[in-house]
């Protein structure tokens, strides 16, 4: 029998492209606002553009929906992936527009991308590398590669063992974060070819 892929629908822009890169990369995608498809789920993927405080009050505006995607991810281990500003959900709070609660799964909190270099333009928007930590080369689902960004705020991990991989932007960014059964992406790979459908193979095949 076929895993359900939960697809978390809330609202976010990303949804219908990151579905059809999930059916490319050859899973049988829901897509739900649904609580109890999610609380049933074998996976859970949560996309997300735009600021953090609009993605977190569309997530907390469907009923029960975050108390399901916790039961069934923290409690469950059922594996979860966030997308960009899915994965920014998964901190602590962010600091978009004033201070918003997050999920709190990976503490930490969301910043805006302040270069040192003014030739350095926010936001940071492109193709651009993927560099695994040490801890983490033996992740089974990031690996090293070239993906395209586009955020202007980053993430900032409370515990550095959290931090799978970073990329360049005129200082070191966080690209992925991981963290048991949990991974985040701050790139799209909905956008990234052939390392993005990789990846998402990998997440599809992934058990923590």
């Amino acid at each position: 029998m076929a895993e359900v892929i939960a697809l978390v629908d809330y609202g976010a822009g990303n949804l219908h492209s990151v579905h059809n890169a999930l059916k490319a990369a050859g899973a049988e995608v829901t897509v739900t606002a649904d609580p109890f498809v999610v609380r049933a789920a074998d996976r859970i993927v949560l996309p997300g553009v735009g600021s953090f405080k609009a993605c977190a009050e569309g997530l907390a505006a469907i009923p029960h929906m975050i108390e399901a995607m916790t039961e069934r991810v923290q409690v469950g281990g059922a594996p979860f992936l966030g997308i960009c500003v899915g994965m920014q959900l998964l901190a602590t709070r962010g600091l978009e527009h004033g201070e918003t609660h997050g999920l709190g799964w990976v503490p930490g909190e969301v910043r805006l991308i302040q270069p040192s270099d003014p030739a350095i333009k926010v936001p940071h928007m492109g193709w651009n590398d993927v560099a695994m930590l040490p801890h983490a080369r033996d992740h089974e689902v990031i690996e090293e590669g070239e993906a395209y960004f586009l955020h202007s705020y980053h993430f900032v991990a409370t515990d550095p063992q959290h931090v799978a991989a970073m990329t360049d932007h005129g200082q070191g960014l966080v690209a992925a974060v991981a963290r048991d059964n949990i991974i985040g992406v701050q790139f799209h790979p909905e956008k990234s070819q052939a390392y993005g459908l990789a990846t998402l193979r990998r997440f599809l095949e992934w058990y923590p």
